[in-house]
């Protein structure tokens, strides 16, 4: 007989893609196991929950220390015997223990690594794949991959503003295609790169892209554009922005400081429809200030019958705040990160809200990534049909791709989301 009661639950302090320590936590049950490693983003909202540090010499106060002691000195003793089935009581549990809107006594690191491993643990019992467990069974979508390939922002050291130049592989028949069709854009977008910028200019950001000596959106934009028709996909591949605003707005001035202007908001605006003109863009995420639902939902009434608008920083994750964007209109679109509200739980009710709304749903990393794949998991299982994990590059942004072609190969009669986006987004 199977049991799913749990047994023991102990976290250790492990790196991420950043060399930076993250938790990493393994729950026990009667009759198997499963861990969930916590990732961490660069840039960030201001309303995420609370990321537990160190602070301190230690790994230049990054340590996680104090939230290892948290999951297995006060955690851990109020879970044991629990069944690890009952995901809400449990999460629910932890919450009220925590006693605090953001998560800051135990930490969302502490709690979500307990989350994500009790839901993994307790499908390893039930004999489930992750994905199985957490989205049960019938009309599977695999997701489209919208990929990192030019780093700037905070990810990156030039002098790019925008943070996030992506591509979406959009006209494909399967995971499978679609995948090798941006590979091989991204390999081609390399010897672009290596041809203008020298060979000084291929080097790696955080989330795999490459990271040249750029320094407006538009010298981005071409060259990109060049790379998806040298690898012959101009009418298949399309581009995204990762606009990440909040880290180029001056808040005195309420002004955004964007190559080499300094914009109003409805200056900044008509810079986006202008670039959605000229290149083939079908999406923007956070393209103003993470307070800013007025010229989000300014932005989603002139573009969003074409384009898609994805709220990030402004949403986080929070059923509250996506609530209030889905009322004023703002967004079209939602960014899922686990990580930006700490329970599994809360991350399902968050896409439950999104969806309920009609607004598409993107499960997404972060800019420090670690070699678990919970996240493409996730994205099969509620069906959301796009996923962020970066580059086809680096071994904890690959790790998702792959998983993903594992989980499409055990899934033939899967159907791959590309031409919904497209019909939605670009027609």
């Amino acid at each position: 007989m199977l049991d799913f009661r749990i047994r023991s639950i102990k976290a250790i302090e492990v790196l991420d893609s950043r060399g930076r320590p993250t938790l990493k936590t393994i729950v026990k049950t009667g009759s198997g196991q499963g861990y969930f490693i916590v990732p961490a983003g660069a840039s960030k909202g201001a309303n995420e929950a609370l990321e537990l540090r160190d602070g301190g010499r230690r790994y230049g106060g990054f340590g996680v220390l104090k939230a290892v002691f948290n999951v297995n000195s006060v955690i851990s003793k109020m879970l044991i015997g629990e069944d690890s089935r009952e995901q809400e009581k449990i999460d629910k549990m932890m919450i009220e223990a925590d006693s605090t809107e953001n998560k800051s006594r135990f930490g969302a690191n502490s709690i979500l690594s307990v989350s994500g491993a009790i839901a993994r643990a307790a499908a390893d019992t039930a004999g489930l794949a992750l994905y199985r467990y957490l989205g049960g069974s019938g009309n599977w979508t695999m997701p489209v991959p919208l990929m990192n390939v030019i780093n700037g922002g905070l990810h990156a050291g030039n002098e790019l503003k925008i943070q996030e130049f992506m591509i979406a592989p959009i006209g494909f028949d399967s995971f499978r295609e679609a995948l090798a069709a941006a590979a091989e854009t991204y390999m081609t977008l390399r010897d672009v790169i290596k041809e203008v910028y020298g060979k000084n200019a291929i080097n790696i950001g955080d989330e795999g892209g490459f990271a040249p000596p750029m320094k407006n959106t538009r010298d981005a934009l071409l060259v990109l554009s060049e790379s998806i028709k040298k690898a012959g996909y101009s009418d298949k591949i399309f581009i995204l922005l990762d606009c990440a605003a909040t880290n180029f707005y001056d808040k005195e001035k309420n002004k955004y400081l964007l190559d080499g202007m300094e914009l109003e908001p409805g200056d900044l605006l008509e810079y986006y429809s202008e670039l959605v003109d000229e290149y083939n863009i079908v999406s923007i995420e956070d393209p103003f200030h993470e307070e800013d639902f007025e010229s989000f939902s300014e932005l989603t009434e002139k573009l969003g019958n074409k384009v898609q608008i994805v709220g990030d920083d402004i949403f986080v994750t929070n059923v509250k705040r996506i609530e209030i964007g889905i009322a004023k209109r703002a967004a079209n679109a939602v960014l899922i990160k686990p990580n930006q509200v700490g329970t599994i739980t809360e991350t399902f009710e968050a896409i439950r809200t999104a969806l309920r709304a009609g607004y598409s749903v993107i499960i997404s990393h972060r800019s420090g990534e670690t070699e678990d794949s919970f996240i493409a998991d996730l994205s099969v299982a509620v069906r959301a049909g796009q996923i962020k994990a970066g580059a086809p590059c680096r071994g904890e942004r690959v790790a998702k791709y792959n998983r993903l072609i594992e989980i499409e190969d055990e899934l033939p009669d899967s159907r791959y989301y590309g031409e919904r986006f497209f019909r939605r987004a670009v027609l």
